[in-house]
């Protein structure tokens, strides 16, 4: 994937912003609605940050739709969560393609229904010229289980004679399903919670936490604001030292 329509110049806020959308659930029991209202809403939550995001200097934004560890939540919210997957594409896929959204799918395919898998081809595939704002979602995703994809697929590469050498942190990096996006300049957490729920483990190294006490249905351009205003106060150093404001005063002499 071509890197340098998502890595133009630096901004005094970030480039990639990651979202783990939660408290869907919670906003639904508050009003005494079924779960899966409170999802419905998160999709208009999603719709709303990703036509704001640009306008805030974003050119890549990562949302975490559905974990490898979800599957264990009742059949029925299941099958929810995978419908509005159907309904979004349907209904948004064409206004991403007009505004220059690159749609991008991170996670496993295996285990997901043919006619999702065919979805998220499409849209891929509908949206691959575009190069105003990268949108990577992450569906049948973990961290943990990219980082061990990401390894294997070296470890295949060296067994085909495609690649030699010992796996660092470079080789392992190009195989992450997220290779090629910009580094992840803050990682965000809705409804208050504060824990990382097995998302972009290996690209959290260095990027920035936002905890918010929103719920995500209730998300859009005001929940950016906030994260922007909290990250340019935010001192990133990367693992280094700060550079002093001012050189100190020499001593004065005595006698």
């Amino acid at each position: 994937m071509p890197a340098e329509p998502f890595h133009t110049a630096p901004t005094d806020g970030p480039r990639h912003v990651a979202l783990i959308m939660d408290g869907n659930g919670r906003w639904a029991e508050a009003r005494g609605v079924p779960r899966a209202m409170g999802h419905r809403e998160g999709v208009q939550a999603l719709k709303r940050t990703v036509e704001a995001a640009p306008r805030f200097g974003i050119r890549c934004l990562t949302v975490f739709g559905f974990s490898t560890e979800n599957w264990s939540r009742p059949a029925e919210e299941v099958s929810d969560l995978m419908g509005l997957v159907r309904s979004y594409v349907t209904s948004d896929l064409k206004r991403l393609e007009r505004a220059g959204v690159r749609v991008r799918v991170l996670g496993r395919r295996a285990g997901l229904p043919a006619d999702i898998i065919a979805i998220i081809d499409k849209a891929e595939a509908t949206t691959a010229h575009n190069e105003k704002f990268l949108l990577q979602v992450a569906f049948n995703y973990g961290g943990r289980a990219d980082i061990v994809d990401a390894a294997q697929r070296h470890v295949d590469a060296v067994l085909a004679g495609q690649a030699t050498g010992p796996l660092d942190e470079e080789s392992l990096g190009l195989g992450l399903s997220t290779a090629g996006a910009p580094p992840v300049d803050v990682i965000v957490r809705t409804s208050g919670e504060q824990r990382l729920s097995n998302f972009l483990l290996w690209e959290a190294a260095y990027a920035e936490l936002v905890y918010q006490n929103v719920l995500w249905p209730d998300y859009g351009a005001d929940g950016l604001a906030d994260v922007i205003e909290q990250y340019r106060n935010r001192d990133r150093r990367f693992g280094g030292r700060a550079a002093p404001a001012e050189a100190a005063a020499p001593a004065l002499a005595v006698g």
